[in-house]
């Protein structure tokens, strides 16, 4: 089915040029998102179910067409403009060649804008268009203060013009309808800019892309409110001091959070809050009713105690029951270090050792195989934490791995390697806090579960290695690391014990609980080095103290 009519009035929203009628007599407004069949009838109001505005043409690179660079008089477009953009025209001007490249700045597509005979517009798209970035993307520089996204290649070449060529500006590539998409992907490119003017049409789609796209860039977007049509529209009419003073008075997006209590009915009617999935070991589900969204876990031990494998445990047991993705951020090891972990725990096998007793730990296939349940699934996204570990940039990869590719569980571990990166980090109380309010409030306003590990001071009398109780008092550095948390479960483990046995068990404590506000020892794990997991043991009644609750979990 293609499109017989394009750019028409839409009856719906009042639109001049946003539908588009189709052979069969149906129709698609990429204003205000409404399909109709012939018959008039409303089929859906989903931007996720809407149709391709263009028709596409998987023809290699080498079959894309080069025109001339030349004046667009009817748009106030000039020459060194479509110069500075490698946009060429064909020599009767009546079809437009948009550039279009890869992440390694290579010419592989081209969208075509086709004026026909009775002065309608149609779109086409040839190459390999899935591998393209943002138009204008190829020539900008990564990193800066301004950057300005428009909806459309010519207000991206208009706003360029119209700004005498000083700031970088790029387009979305496939409309208002799928801008939201367009900037997951160049989500890195975007935010290394200080500040992101988000310049999109004056209409109903327009002005909902931009929301959205301004959510998604927060807190460096900045949202410009147009007069007229379009960006390019300022340029024909000539009015390009306007257009620059409204580009300068761009205001920051600030997410709605004002909420009147008579609207909060819609969420108090779905009840308490609900576990989004338990913990795998029951003793600590006993006294946390398991993980929720929205909250901040930290766990506390002494070194060497076993923090990265319990955590592996609780990673493992999230990808096994639910669908989620997960993104994983362990800053004293490698990335293969932390995939292989994950391998070794889905075929319960040590596969960082080369042999065990002699024997390969692993044949090749069920290594392979391994890597594909697990990590190879699609479903684990890694930091590669080469370079800057300030809080801002673990902020930005944070809310790249929450809104770009959809994780739900975030694993950090450790925040001490974060404190010791930061400009104040001979302040380290000053720095904590600064780091955790940071991260307490993009658990907030991500709706995430992040699950972070913070180091313990050292005791005057005794140490956490030799099995000593945690409390809140023990983290180190501030107290904001207690304070900002839902959830604090400490490890204790006497790893210098004579007892085998007791040397390779390690015993939970919830230290503090937002939630049920219960506290106290809840389980103890035994780690087996043969498969590598930590298993769950009966906790000797005896010695529970889950009613113990410290006076320190008020904070």
């Amino acid at each position: 089915m293609g499109y017989l009519k394009t750019h028409q009035p839409c009856d719906d929203c009042g639109s001049s040029d946003a539908l588009a009628v189709n052979d069969d007599g149906s129709s698609f407004c990429f204003s205000c998102e409404r399909h109709r069949k012939s018959t008039d009838e409303l089929l859906l109001d989903d931007e996720e179910d809407e149709e391709e505005t263009m028709k596409h043409n998987p023809r290699h690179a080498s079959h894309l067409n080069e025109g001339e660079f030349m004046d667009l008089p009817e748009r106030g477009i000039t020459k060194e403009t479509c110069e500075a953009y490698n946009v060429t025209i064909a020599p009767n001007g009546y079809k437009h060649y948009y550039p279009y490249y890869n992440e390694d700045n290579e010419l592989i597509a081209q969208k075509h804008r086709i004026y026909t005979s009775d002065n309608q517009k149609t779109f086409q798209t040839m190459g390999d268009w899935d591998q393209t970035t943002l138009f204008g993307q190829s020539i900008c520089r990564k990193g800066g203060k301004y950057i300005t996204l428009c909806e459309g290649e010519l207000d991206a070449l208009a706003t360029y013009q119209m700004q005498g060529s000083k700031w970088p500006v790029v387009s979305i590539k496939n409309g208002a309808g799928n801008a939201v998409k367009d900037v997951q992907k160049a989500f890195e490119f975007l935010t290394s800019y200080d500040n992101i003017v988000v310049c999109f049409d004056n209409d109903r789609a327009g002005k909902k892309a931009a929301k959205k796209v301004a959510e998604l860039l927060s807190p460096k977007a900045k949202v410009m409110h147009l007069n007229l049509k379009d960006a390019n529209e300022y340029l024909i009419q000539d009015k390009i001091e306007e257009f620059t003073k409204l580009w300068w008075a761009s205001e920051r997006y600030t997410p709605d959070g004002i909420i009147a209590g008579t609207e909060l009915w819609g969420v108090l009617k779905e009840g308490p809050t609900k576990t989004a999935i338990d913990y795998p070991y029951g003793g600590l589900n006993f006294l946390t009713n398991g993980i929720r969204m929205g909250e901040l876990i930290t766990v506390c031990a002494g070194t060497g105690i076993g923090k990265s494998s319990f955590l592996r445990e609780i990673i493992h047991h999230i990808f096994k029951y639910t669908d989620d993705n997960i993104g994983m951020m362990f800053m004293e090891e490698s990335v293969r270090s932390t995939a292989e972990a994950m391998m070794s725990l889905e075929v319960g096998k040590p596969l960082h050792l080369p042999t065990i007793t002699g024997e390969p730990v692993c044949s090749e296939d069920r290594y392979l195989q391994a890597y594909q349940d697990t990590v190879g699934s699609g479903r684990y996204f890694f930091f590669d934490h080469f370079g800057s570990n300030s809080i801002d940039n673990i902020l930005a990869r944070i809310r790249y791995f929450a809104r770009a590719v959809k994780c739900k569980y975030i694993v950090l571990d450790h925040i001490s390697i974060i404190v010791s990166s930061q400009e104040h980090s001979f302040d380290e109380r000053r720095t904590i806090d600064e780091c955790m309010t940071k991260l307490r409030t993009a658990v907030q306003e991500l709706d995430i579960c992040l699950i972070t590990v913070s180091h313990l001071r050292r005791l005057q009398h005794g140490s956490h290695e030799e099995g000593y109780a945690v409390s809140l008092s023990d983290l180190r550095g501030s107290a904001s690391i207690a304070q900002l948390s839902d959830m604090v479960i400490g490890l204790e483990r006497n790893s210098q014990s004579d007892d085998e046995e007791e040397r390779d068990t390690t015993y939970v404590r919830v230290i503090k609980n937002r939630f049920t506000g219960r506290t106290g020892l809840c389980t103890k794990l035994f780690y087996n080095f043969a498969d590598g997991r930590m298993v769950e043991k009966e906790l000797d009644p005896a010695n529970k103290d889950e009613d113990d609750d410290d006076d320190e979990n008020s904070l």
